[in-house]
């Protein structure tokens, strides 16, 4: 096994045991609201402060070329630590709705030094099958989202703050692995001097701009529907109440089974080119928002989770393929600024997303509000598409 086969698994276990922080809080959102005493609505509120922490994290780490002029490696360790810190937070018992949308937003923060630093990382290290790679990469990313419903499902006996500190105990073995394990890569190639100009030379590349126009339309649909998917799972069992199952671990998955599309299409990518099958995966779930109506209507259970599973399939399975493009289209002295800006645009988009999403679930029938989501899919695939 050559050097980079080896590194590989490594980043792959340590972003899988970082972004375990992301959704740590809503796996365990029913009993937290319950023991703050908080409103429903607090769902998208703190899904959001994670988003935006995240976003105002890539915006500094981007403006300040921080992965491109220091050791992504040191940075990613450093975030990790800092995230699990602010994730234990959230246990603090004088916590109201505003101080758990601070920590939620610290942790979001910290998530910027470990999500495009993570992949900056491998791609340092992997020029050639780069989409490959990140299939992997974003894998580990979509299981580690999902892991804290894993958890919940299955340490139901005990408090919901064991969720909480696990996920912190995992961020903090996932920064120690990079830190002691992975130098820099062979094709890192470190900015100079701070640039503050790169965040716009990047999109000066009509390719870049197409990859990154896609990749923020997948971002509407992704993480609104990944937030809301223990909400489709409750909503479906109050249509038909005589239909049973765990939440917990049918949301854990619904989400997981991305990782498996994020590796499958990696995979075919290297076949059939990261345009293509990014392609195909955006059509796919733009096709499950639109038939997502028929979903709650139609009275069979095993169809409906075979559906959701597809739909968690393609949600995110274009997702490395387009950091793949943004990667090799942005200029090799500023690829961390190119990655990290690029997703702090996409997830600004998905707060606007989670929060429609939030405000149409209080007006209007939950049947529908999912159609919304087919908006950014069908604008991806414009901007992917147009020559």
């Amino acid at each position: 096994m050559n050097t980079n086969q080896k590194i590989l698994p490594i980043i792959v276990l340590a972003q899988f045991c970082c972004t375990s922080l992301w959704f740590a809080g809503n796996a365990v959102m029913g009993e937290l609201l319950a023991d703050f005493q908080l409103e429903t609505s607090a769902l998208g509120h703190l899904t959001s402060a994670v988003q935006l922490g995240f976003i105002s994290g890539t915006l500094v780490f981007a403006s300040l070329n921080i992965a491109d002029r220091f050791s992504p490696s040191k940075v990613f360790f450093v975030a990790a630590i800092i995230g699990g810190i602010f994730n234990l937070g959230t246990l603090w018992s004088g916590n109201t709705l505003v101080t758990l949308i601070i920590f939620r937003l610290l942790t979001g923060f910290s998530l910027a030094g470990i999500y495009p630093v993570g992949m900056k990382i491998a791609a340092d290290y992997f020029d050639k099958g780069l989409g490959k790679s990140l299939g992997f990469l974003v894998g580990a990313l979509v299981l580690g989202t999902a892991f804290p419903h894993f958890l919940k499902a299955f340490t139901a006996g005990l408090p919901w703050r064991f969720v909480i500190q696990f996920t912190s105990a995992l961020a903090l073995g996932g920064g120690l692995l990079i830190a002691s394990m992975i130098p820099d890569g062979p094709h890192r190639k470190a900015a100079s001097k701070l640039d503050l100009s790169a965040i716009f030379k990047v999109f000066q590349k009509t390719s870049f701009r197409a990859a990154a126009w896609g990749y923020f339309g997948h971002m509407w649909e992704l993480y609104a529907f990944w937030t809301f998917v223990p909400i489709i799972l409750t909503t479906y069992h109050s249509l038909h109440p005589k239909t049973f199952f765990d939440t917990s671990l049918w949301s854990f998955s619904i989400i997981g089974i991305g990782s498996l599309g994020c590796i499958l299409g990696g995979i075919l990518s290297q076949r059939f080119g990261s345009k293509q099958i990014a392609s195909k995966a955006l059509s796919l779930s733009c096709i499950c928002c639109l038939l997502s109506p028929l979903l709650f209507i139609q009275g069979s259970k095993i169809l409906f989770l075979i559906f959701l599973l597809i739909w968690g399939l393609a949600v995110v399975a274009d997702s490395p393929l387009f950091s793949t493009l943004v990667a090799h289209n942005a200029p090799a002295e500023n690829k961390g600024t190119a990655l990290t800006i690029v997703n702090c645009v996409g997830f600004a988009i998905t707060i606007f997303s989670i929060q429609l999403l939030n405000f149409l679930r209080q007006e209007f029938d939950l049947r529908y509000i999912y159609l919304w989501l087919a908006i950014g899919p069908v604008l991806g695939l414009i901007g992917l598409l147009r020559k």
